[in-house]
């Protein structure tokens, strides 16, 4: 046994990356690998990237023999208790992939698999705030948004184990589609996807911006970031554009403070690196809308763990689910 003691590798697999963490049981992590996700994204060939990017990140820390377990998040509808992922927007064509067990087989070590959103809150709770409040939510704001909930301590997974689809609560009955299929989801007006879109319909009604210049004229290249650049540089059109994404991911969160009540809201994801030009207004329309009383209590700030949030959780969930086995 090492100065480390037990270790957990935490896995979290995302459309674009796959990043593996070796980590005590303090969040502290020894070392990392990252792979990009394989396109097509055949299951069989992004398992094996899985195997590869967990046999080098093993090799490199030389703690296998004390490999507490193996935890994965990942995004989408995922089944926790059976370990399959059941659909993932982030990975077409996978639906009820047994990959708790597959990578499980693999190793020879104790595997859990999660929502990777979720996790990121367990992940936030246990090693960001260090499980010093009892309820609070984390949001990821990126292409899309996601979120995990801890309740009383605990957590909240629902009755069926995919709580925390926040995303998809409807905002704007009459607002756009979102690629779920339902109509004004939180998702098709907050997200950095809803921001290019919207940027892309203002271009191509011939409002003047700086944004179609930032991308070479190609509008297929604009997304939030280059919408962000733009603001900063003064881009009146961009501010408007994040002042309007602002307000929405406002309404949205002043949804959940109402129902929630929590004590701290943690935001997350590339959009959320925009930090207090969208945050501040955001927060003033959560000051404005959600009840007095439980806006009060609450504090909105930026995600503590940054881009480790989910596999930090992943880690956090693997520690939890030993303790429940011990109980």
């Amino acid at each position: 046994m090492s100065e480390h003691g037990e270790v957990i590798l935490g896995v979290d697999l995302g459309g674009t990356k796959i990043a593996v963490a070796l980590a005590t049981a303090q969040g502290e992590i020894l070392s990392r690998r990252y792979s990009l996700t394989p396109t097509p994204t055949n299951p069989d060939v992004i398992i094996d990237t899985i195997f590869m990017t967990i046999e080098k990140t093993i090799s490199a820390g030389k703690l296998k023999s004390q490999l507490l377990g193996i935890g994965i998040a990942a995004a989408g509808i995922i089944d926790s208790d059976a370990g399959k992922v059941i659909f993932s927007p982030n990975l077409p064509g996978w639906h009820d992939v047994p990959l708790r067990d597959t990578v499980q087989h693999k190793f020879g070590i104790s595997t859990y698999l999660g929502n990777d959103a979720t996790l990121a809150a367990l992940g936030e709770w246990c090693f960001g705030v260090r499980k010093k409040v009892a309820n609070l939510i984390y949001i990821t704001v990126s292409t899309g948004i996601g979120g995990g909930i801890i309740a009383d301590g605990k957590l909240y997974t629902g009755s069926r184990g995919v709580a925390g689809e926040i995303g998809h609560m409807t905002i704007d009955v009459n607002g756009p589609r979102c690629n779920c299929g339902n109509i004004g989801c939180w998702e098709a007006l907050a997200s950095g996807t809803a921001l290019a879109r919207e940027a892309v319909k203002q271009i191509t009604q011939g409002v003047p911006t700086s944004i179609i210049e930032l991308v070479d004229g190609d509008m297929s290249k604009i997304d939030a970031k280059v919408v962000f650049l733009a603001a900063k540089q003064g881009d009146e059109l961009a501010k408007e554009l994040i002042s309007q994404l602002a307000y929405y991911f406002g309404v949205g969160l002043a949804n959940l403070v109402n129902i929630f009540n929590p004590e701290l809201i943690l935001v997350g994801g590339g959009v959320a690196k925009m930090g207090d030009l969208l945050l501040q207004p955001a927060i003033k329309v959560v000051k404005k809308r959600a009840f007095r009383t439980s806006a009060d209590a609450v504090e909105i700030k930026p995600a503590l763990l940054g881009d480790d949030s989910s596999v930090l959780g992943a880690v956090a969930f693997v520690l939890e689910q030993n303790i429940a086995i011990q109980l």
